[in-house]
This record gives C-alpha cells, structure tokens and sequence, in this order.
C-alpha cells in the first residue's frame, strides 16, 4: 500500500470515527480499506465525495432538520439526491445547495415532495441494495465494488465507472432483483 492510500485511509477511518463511535469504527474501519482499495477512483477523488456528501448533508439539516428525509451520495463529483422534501421550493433548495458545493460535477436531484418514508421503508430499500449487490457477486460480470448501489422507495439507483456491457449488465441484474420497482443508471462510461 502507498504512502498516499495508507493516508486516505487513515483520514476517511478519523472522519467515518466522528460519525460512528468507537466500537463500530474497527469493523466498518476493515471494510472502508478493503473498498479503498479496490475502488476504480483514486484515493483523493474518495475522499472529495465523502466531502461533498457531508457538507451538503450538514447544510441542508442546518436548514431543514427532520423536515426532510436526504441521502447524499457522490461519486467522483456527480451527486444523488434521494429522500422525500416537504414542498417543491424545499426540493429546489436543497439542488441548488448541491449543485453550490466544491467539487461537484453536476446534481442528480431524485428527491420527492412528500411526507418523509417510514422506518419499514427505509429497512426493505436496505435489504433490495443488500440483494442487489449480492446478485452483482453471484453474476460475476463486473468488479462489484464498480458499481454503488442506491435504493430509495424501492428505485435503485447505480452509480460508478464501468463499460458500455458492465453497466448493461449491472442494470439487468438489478431489474431483474426481485423488490425493485425501477433501476435508474447514473454511470460514468470508462469507453472500454
């Protein structure tokens, strides 16, 4: 390992240390290097999504609180927006916040006017990316760690550097998961 991975990971481990105590941090530590490491962006380019997701997420609940259900992810600047906002100006904000913030590329902004999911919505769209990125293992196509899995209101959402048959295939297997209503490609095509 490279001095400046060895770095990147040592800063993303301090950073996920604010967000998940002690105890958590030794396992979810193991699984942020392993997926450093084997993550097609380089170690830098990791790190600047991570800070994009945290400064928009720390902007819009200065703003919004518990008004709004957000999930923020970035990969290598282009950034999703998923959850539900209370009204359509409340939608517009929280684009324009991302669209604002250092080092993005451009704003996916899937969020929904409507009342925030339930926790038993929120638990079956972990379980369909659970699925997914099993399918993804088991069908061998593709680097799974290619690809970031998203679902929101049972709409997965795929991100990451692939080819043109990576991202076909990483779409027909996530169409045919069963619990996804609809798969949303938001890929950046390596050409290959």
């Amino acid at each position: 390992m490279s001095v400046r991975t060895l770095v990147a990971v040592l800063l993303v481990l301090g950073m996920q240390a604010t967000l998940t105590g002690c105890l958590p941090l030794v396992v979810v530590g193991a699984g942020t290097a392993a997926m450093v490491a084997t993550d097609p962006r380089t170690t830098g380019t990791q790190l600047d999504d991570e800070s994009i997701e945290l400064k928009i997420v720390a902007e819009t609940t200065r703003l919004y609180g518990e008004r709004i259900h957000l999930n923020v992810t970035s990969y290598n600047g282009v950034v999703l927006l998923t959850g539900e906002v209370p009204d359509q100006g409340v939608w517009a904000s929280v684009g324009g916040i991302a669209k604002k913030a250092e080092k993005v590329r451009s704003v996916q902004n899937e969020l929904v006017v409507a009342p925030n999911a339930p926790m038993g919505s929120r638990s079956n769209d972990a379980y369909i990316t659970s699925k997914v990125k099993a399918r993804f293992v088991e069908a061998n196509k593709f680097p799974p760690n290619a690809v970031k899995v998203v679902t929101e209101r049972a709409v997965v959402y795929l991100m990451g550097f692939v080819s043109t048959a990576q991202g076909q295939a990483a779409g027909e297997v996530a169409a045919t998961t069963e619990g996804v209503a609809r798969v949303v490609k938001i890929f950046q095509y390596t050409g290959k």
